[in-house]
């Protein structure tokens, strides 16, 4: 059975850094997205950073770009959220999920996914990241 599970939140400092991790089972990772997903209280779920583990096409918000990185280690089957200069607007549950993708697919079509993703989102359990400030 395919699988994902985020964990590695915690508390931090506005300013710290945190490192997220999503570890997958029952699938290669090649092949495949892994999307990070994000859902602070009161607000919408939001589509934050998209890797397609294959070719290393990169897709991230505005809201975390230059602050935020996703990166791979295929032999652990896991995906990495690697999360810097937090801020406590970064306060959320976050989440991630995977998407079938084929070789060469654009940036554009993963944000496109991760919108619709956001949009009805099936997760499960996500890990809470807290910022204070």
């Amino acid at each position: 059975e395919a699988q994902v599970v985020a964990s590695g939140g915690g508390l931090v400092q506005a300013g710290g850094s945190l490192r997220l991790s999503c570890v997958v089972s029952g699938f290669n990772l090649d092949g495949y997205a892994i999307g990070w997903f994000r859902q602070a209280p009161g607000k919408e779920p939001e589509g934050i950073a998209c890797l397609s583990v294959g070719d290393g096409v990169t897709d991230y918000a505005d809201s975390v770009k230059g602050r935020f990185t996703v990166s791979s280690d295929n032999a652990e089957n896991t995906v990495y959220l690697t999360m810097d200069s937090l801020k406590p607007e970064d306060t959320a549950v976050y989440f991630c999920a995977s998407h079938e993708v084929r070789r060469g697919v654009e940036s554009e079509a993963l944000r496109a996914w991760m919108a619709l993703e956001a949009a009805f989102p099936s997760w499960g359990q996500g890990t809470q990241v807290t910022v204070s400030s």
